[in-house]
């Protein structure tokens, strides 16, 4: 009962929880600043391999023991802080739904906007809070007025939900929904931006971009992509889903017009949590995906007329932040990536074995995709599980055929020896037959 009544004192203060550090402060702080501490004089990239520091962060999290998920790719699990915070707020709410979340919790909006902005790097005016990247994407795909036979260019290797919803745009309303192609690993920023410049024309209107290509985690040059885009007076709208909470950059630098993302990847925010950013000066323009009683103002806040949504997961998004901010973002960007190269470049030289992802900082980081000579990504997902207990995702689409490896920064070290051992007896397996 004690614990509850400080909780309802807090909440009703509105101060130190909302959106805030609240929990993160009760659970992690402490220790992540003496660990950090210790490591303050490494540049990130000397921190990446400090296993001592990162143990203190892997602690945060409540993963599975006997499973190695290397599928974070798809969904990343939240630290324990993140998950109590929701179940608290959870509690909290079902003591009297319509007070709780309509007189309480949903005061707490503003400050996790303004908390997400400054992760973002750019003015809380330009941020809506939504449920994942399909809708904050959809949100524009869907906002934006066109006329039959405007063109818009994306690629075939862009996310499912993207390219249905524009050709779903394409039926309704006549629009040319044009998609080149790439043939990853691609390690040419010029050739990628010419690709999508030649497929311009008088009418192209918009060009759609993934920032993290998900099937292999190639990073594409968003800002040299927009910055052509723009020479011809053609708007970008980029898929961040796998790169915000991942990597060191901030919206604006990017130079795009419009970017939506799913929180609950490498931020580490709940299941279910997004963010739609738009330009100030084009939300006027977008229609919501929803409804809003002024659809045309200027208020990124008409995006968020969702009806009753999940408080309780709206509000963990801010310990979320919390527990990021405390490792830092390039910090984080940089044990990630090693990761990733620890097992790549192990295994990239055994004989039946492929890499489908470039290792070269500037074109990678998390996401690495893997084949083996005679299996299926399906065979090789399989055999990685029932052999290792290492859960990956089988990748088949347009061109690409492989096995998406995803790590996390609770991911231990021992579980990539793990992962280079499996591929190394599975491939020395195929071979022999």
């Amino acid at each position: 009962m004690e614990q509850r009544r400080s909780f309802l004192k807090k909440v009703g203060a509105l101060t130190g929880v909302f959106a805030g550090y609240g929990f993160f402060n009760e659970l992690n702080a402490a220790s992540f600043e003496v660990a950090s501490r210790k490591i303050d004089h490494l540049s990130p990239l000397e921190a990446a391999s400090n296993e001592d520091y990162w143990r203190v962060i892997q602690q945060g999290y409540t993963v599975n023991s006997n499973l190695i998920n290397l599928n974070n790719g798809g969904v990343s699990p939240s630290p324990r802080v993140v998950q109590e915070a929701v179940e608290r707020y959870n509690s909290l709410a079902n003591q009297a739904p319509s007070y709780y979340m309509w007189r309480i919790l949903d005061q707490g909006r503003e400050p996790l906007r303004a908390k997400l902005a400054t992760l973002a790097g750019c003015s809380p005016e330009e941020i809506a809070v939504n449920r994942n990247a399909t809708e904050a994407l959809n949100t524009v795909i869907f906002g934006l007025n066109f006329e039959k036979g405007d063109e818009i260019i994306g690629t075939l290797q862009d996310y499912p939900n993207m390219i249905q919803a524009w050709r779903q745009r394409a039926l309704r309303d006549g629009i040319v929904y044009k998609q080149i192609s790439f043939d990853f690993p691609k390690e040419d920023d010029d050739a990628i931006v010419k690709a999508f410049e030649k497929a311009i024309t008088p009418k192209t209107r918009m060009i759609h971009v993934t920032h993290i290509v998900n099937w292999v985690g190639q990073i594409l040059p968003v800002q040299k992509i927009c910055r052509m885009a723009h020479s011809k007076g053609i708007e970008v709208i980029v898929d961040g889903a796998h790169s915000f909470g991942l990597l060191d950059f901030n919206i604006p630098e990017l130079e795009c017009d419009y970017f939506g993302t799913s929180l609950h990847k490498f931020l580490s925010a709940p299941i279910g949590s997004g963010m739609l950013w738009i330009k100030k000066e084009k939300i006027a323009k977008v229609w919501p995906l929803v409804c809003n009683d002024k659809p045309n103002s200027d208020n990124i806040r008409k995006f968020e007329t969702l009806g009753t949504r999940s408080f309780p997961i709206e509000q963990g998004i801010g310990e979320a932040i919390a527990f990021h901010t405390a490792i830092g973002k390039k910090r984080k960007e940089e044990r990630v990536r090693y990761l990733k190269n620890y097992w790549a470049t192990r295994v990239k030289d055994v004989p039946g074995v492929k890499l489908h992802t470039s290792l070269k900082d500037a074109y990678s980081c998390a996401i690495c995709g893997v084949s083996i000579d005679g299996m299926t990504p399906a065979q090789l997902d399989s055999a990685l599980f029932s052999g290792y207990k290492i859960h990956t995702v089988g990748i088949v689409w347009e061109n690409i055929s492989c096995v998406r490896i995803t790590p996390h920064v609770y991911t231990r070290l021992e579980d990539m020896d793990v992962l280079v051992s499996a591929i190394k007896t599975i491939a020395a397996n195929r071979t022999v037959k």
